[in-house]
This record gives structure tokens, sequence and C-alpha cells, in this order.
């Protein structure tokens, strides 16, 4: 059961025992201020309170915002030689694969390759391009300087790609044809090669896919929680050894999942829920480790709580809190705010002030 679940239970509870046993109508009033025995009693508080959603969950490395790895599609043309190996990384301008012996090299960008670039021809592929090309200086290895924002393919971009060319390995053309690279969004850990070493190498056939090289945690919510949990939320993370990090909601997956894995659209379904990591340093060598995780939904400052133990109901509905001032208890009606699901408490509005007492059950 989820905090969340258990706190509205508590409610359930103090409202059905309290509405059923000592509902008091405005006129039970003064018998309830009446001195009475000894009773426990937590403290109405002003702070700050948060509503979270709770769930364990598992590190992983991060791919698409819906969790679905990156798939390289190969272009080239003749035999598989040489293929990575799952867990293998790779960065942009690094060596992806071979194909008749021939590299072809990671680059890293989200348009795919599908067509040759060369001199004179300009579009969003050749401004990724020119992108890598400055950011692994090769324009400054040619003494050039390339706009990392420009579409365009100019002498400059032919010059930084000979330098690409030569160090990899590839033919030294100053053009790129559509075989000689793979472009995905970022560098990548390999998780799974579909392609075979000696296997013909077909034109847009999937060859492996893959991940980022960095960890992120993934966390099954409640569908019916889904509308709670935001994209930039805030989240605490209890890595093992009790290691707190915080991160935040990245994205989440397309489709529910039932408690065996299947695919369900049944109340008790959840969602994949993605969660990027502030200092991801802090989870090296952690993968599929359990952790647990806190999102923080919402938040309120300056709120007076109380128990949620504390709360009983009013007959005719609404609830109030049992205070006791000077060794009388007082029943005060209240209105609710947020309920605080990792703390038991609960915003409240009424005749209260910071440090009074109120009645909760004995335990």
């Amino acid at each position: 059961m989820t905090r969340r679940r258990w706190v509205l239970a508590a409610v359930a509870v103090m409202i059905a025992v309290v509405c059923g046993v000592v509902a008091m109508s405005d006129a039970d009033r003064p018998a309830a201020a009446a001195r009475a025995p000894a009773a426990n009693t937590g403290t109405v508080e002003k702070g700050t309170l948060s509503a979270r959603v709770s769930g364990a969950g598992t590190l992983t490395y991060r791919a698409r915002s819906d969790g679905s790895p990156f798939v390289a599609v190969n272009q080239a043309r003749g035999v598989y030689t040489q293929l990575p190996e799952a867990g293998d990384r790779v960065g942009c301008g690094g060596v992806l694969y071979r194909v008749d012996d021939r590299p072809v090299v990671l680059l890293c960008g989200t348009v795919p390759a599908y067509r040759a670039l060369r001199v004179g021809v300009n579009g969003r592929d050749v401004r990724q391009l020119n992108r890598n090309l400055h950011r692994l200086g090769y324009d400054a290895d040619a003494h050039v300087r390339i706009d990392p924002a420009d579409s365009a393919f100019t002498s400059k971009t032919e010059q930084a790609l000979r330098g690409l060319q030569r160090k990899q390995g590839l033919a030294v053309t100053g053009a790129l044809d559509v075989g000689d690279a793979v472009f995905l969004p970022v560098s990548v850990r390999i998780a799974k090669v579909t392609g075979q070493v000696g296997v013909s190498a077909g034109p847009g056939a999937p060859v492996l896919s893959a991940t980022s090289d960095v960890l992120q945690v993934e966390v099954n919510i409640d569908s019916s929680q889904q509308g709670e949990v935001k994209r930039g939320d805030r989240a605490q993370i209890t890595l093992p050894g009790s290691t707190p990090a915080m991160g935040r909601v990245a994205g989440f997956g397309r489709v529910a999942q039932a408690a065996g894995g299947q695919a369900s659209q049944a109340s008790e379904a959840t969602i994949p829920t993605f969660i990027s990591l502030e200092d991801p340093a802090k989870a090296d060598g952690l993968d599929e480790a359990p952790v647990d995780v806190d999102i923080t939904t919402k938040g309120v400052d300056n709120a007076l709580s109380v128990p949620v133990t504390a709360l009983v109901g009013k007959a005719g509905g609404g609830f109030a809190v049992e205070v006791v001032r000077a060794g009388r208890r007082e029943l005060v009606a209240v209105q609710l705010g947020l309920f605080d699901t990792g703390g038991g408490r609960v915003q409240v509005e009424g005749d209260l002030r910071a440090g009074d007492s109120v009645v909760v059950p004995s335990i």
C-alpha cells in the first residue's frame, strides 16, 4: 500500500470512528469543552508541507523520454565485419561498427542519415554534421572555425571532415556518404546487437539498439496517480547504502503495465516514469540496483498543519480537531488543505495557532 493510500485510509478510519461514536453537533460543544482527563496529543505546526508519490524504482540507462532505446539503422552496403557487444560505449565521432572492414562512425544528432553530404548541400542534417565537427575539434585542427548553427556544407566543413575521416580510417574525400555514419542523439551504451558478423549489411536494416551512457531511475507509478506527477517534478532518490540523490521527472512510458509486465488498461496498471539524476556520478556502477523514490507533486509554505490522525468528523459533514487548552478540550472546526503524504500531516485552517495541542488516538 502506498503512503498516500495509507494516509487516506487513516483518514477514512478516523472519520468512521468519530462519525459513528463521537460525532458532535454545535449543541454538543459545551460538553466537549469541559474538563477532561489527560489525552495523547500532537502539536499544531507551521511550516512547509509536500504532497508526494512514492515507489520502488530501478537504476537503468537513459534513452528516449518514453524509455525506448535508440535504434541504429545501417545504410552501408556489404558484409558486417565487426560489431560492438552489449555494454560497450561509443562516443560521438567514434567507430560504431564496420562493413566490408570500412568504419561506420557514430555522429550525434536527431536527423538520420538519408543522403550524401558534400559542398553546396544545405539542411538540418548538415547543421548537425557541422556541430559534430566543431564540438569534436576537427575545425580547429584544420585551422578553420565552423559555426555550429550553420546549415551549409562549406569548404570549412570539407576541411574539418577530412580530419575526421583521416583519424577514423574512412576514405578521405571531404564528403560524407550516406553509409559512412549513423546519427543518434547522444553518445551511447550498446543495449542489444541485432546484426551478425559475416551477414549482409542491408541498407535500411536495424543493426543495434542503444541507450545513453548516463544512469536514470525508472519507477512504476499507479495509473490513478499519473495526473498528479508532471514532467519536471522534483524527486528524492535513496540509493543503495542509504545514499540520497536528487532528480527530476524526465518522461513517461507510453503503455500502462499490469503487475505481470503486460500492457493493460486495468485500474491496477502502472505507468513507467523516468527520473533524471542531478548528479549521475553518484550512481556509477549501480546499473539495475533497486532504489526508493519520493516524487514531490505539490508544496505549500508557512502552512498550519496537524497530524492526520487528529481529524474527527462533524455531524452534518466537515472536519474538526479537539484542541487542549489550559486542561480543557474544545472541538474546533477546520478546513482541510494539502495532505503531506510523507509526514502524515494535513494543512488546516481554523481557530488554531502554532503550538496548540490537539488530541490524537492512543497508539
